[in-house]
């Protein structure tokens, strides 16, 4: 069981480590998104980039890295911590890519994607609060944010593994110290809106 815990986690962070935002642009536009907007590889940054359509198209792939993450140690017949940790572990990977220099994106849609196969209605309640912070503020990082939460209202729900609820504290930390330069323009009032244009580094 620990070795085939072992091999799961490293699938994942492989899996998890392919940037397909930093390979859509690539094909796109011949630039590197690091080098653009934010400087993150992630959906939100496509968007300012290249457009709506290929930053929708990135978000359901970097989604699906985080279900296939999970379904693969779920076929493993892994305990809950191999489970969870696989998760940890393709969040890590689009974080810290080895095919990339180890600089990605923030990961939250990998993220919602394993808390989802986790705890999918702490999941949801945070994804409904992220949804009207991000309405009512334009502000993606601000409900990026909200999903800190999840693992809070799972244990308030209650009925969920420990092992899950720990790792997914963990990887609601992981999301704020990610988030801590847009937690410092937030607080300053200077954070990019949804819609805004990419600048160069």
């Amino acid at each position: 069981m620990v070795v085939l815990s072992i091999v799961s986690c490293v699938i994942a962070y492989l899996l998890g480590s392919v940037s397909f935002s930093y390979i859509l642009t690539r094909l796109i536009k011949k630039v590197d998104i690091r080098q653009y907007g934010s400087g993150n590889a992630g959906a939100t940054n496509t968007a300012r980039v290249l457009g709506t359509g290929p930053a929708i198209f990135v978000l359901i792939l970097d989604i699906l890295k985080g279900i296939v993450a999970v379904l693969i140690a779920l076929a493993f017949h892994l305990s809950d911590w191999g489970v969870a940790l696989s998760g940890l572990c393709a969040i890590l990977g689009h974080v810290w890519p080895i095919y990339f220099g180890f600089k990605g994106g923030k990961g939250v849609a990998t993220t919602i994607a394993v808390f989802l196969m986790l705890m999918w209605l702490p999941t949801l309640i945070a994804a409904i609060i992220a949804l009207l912070l991000i309405a009512l503020t334009r502000y993606i990082s601000l409900g990026s944010l909200a999903f800190i939460l999840t693992p809070i209202i799972a244990l308030f729900l209650g009925g969920y593994p420990m092992s899950h609820i720990i790792v997914s504290a963990v990887i609601a930390l992981l999301i704020i110290w990610k988030h801590r330069s847009n937690i410092k323009r937030l607080v300053q009032g200077n954070e990019n809106k949804f819609g805004s244009k990419a600048k160069e580094l």
